[in-house]
């Protein structure tokens, strides 16, 4: 089986390379995790089984696009560190923008590679692309407030504490907000 469309480039971050999934990759990694030919001519691997054992944000992913395949574009990316070509975990928007230009990310690291700045290299090369995207206009970043260490990397960014909410999944978390203005400020500064 081979990908059905073309796959965003890969960002490029000092240690990362962030790779887009295709659909057909996603729905074979959540309905067949051991399906080889979603790594065949890669060159990277995935030692640390990630988005196989544990399909993190795939069971939402998956269903949206099965609806509408061009949603695609904004959803999961491999985490590959580029000194050992190795999948170290995976990030992905939660849709495209809202109406008010709002667009929300989340991301997941191998344990083994959390609290060596990968956390904050992927968001910063993640928003660095989607800040360049139509219609993008608000970053938003949700974490239970009992996770200090996301909010301490969020907070390096400058993001802004604007409310809770309660998600189906997570139960209470809090919201952090960035204008597309304010991080492209960060960047220059």
């Amino acid at each position: 089986m081979q990908p059905d469309q073309p796959r965003e480039e890969f960002i490029s971050t000092q240690h990362l390379e962030l790779h887009h999934i295709s659909v057909d990759e996603l729905v074979s990694i959540y309905e067949t995790p051991e399906a080889p030919w979603v790594y065949e001519g890669k060159d990277f691997t995935n030692p640390f089984r990630v988005l196989k054992d544990d399909s993190g944000p795939l069971a939402w992913r998956v269903p949206q696009v099965k609806v509408d395949r061009s949603i695609n574009k904004w959803f999961v990316r491999w985490i590959v560190l580029k000194s050992t070509n190795e999948i170290i975990g995976s990030t992905s928007f939660h849709g495209a923008p809202n109406d008010k230009g709002m667009i929300e990310i989340g991301l997941g690291i191998d344990r083994k590679f959390q609290g060596l700045g990968f956390g904050f290299e992927t968001l910063l090369g993640m928003w660095s692309w989607v800040c360049e995207q139509e219609g993008v206009e608000t970053l938003r970043y949700t974490v239970s407030s009992e996770n200090t260490a996301s909010i301490a990397l969020i907070n390096k960014f400058g993001f802004k504490h604007v409310g809770q909410q309660i998600d189906d999944e997570d139960g209470p978390e809090e919201m952090y907000e960035l204008s597309v203005a304010d991080f492209k400020a960060f960047l220059c500064a």
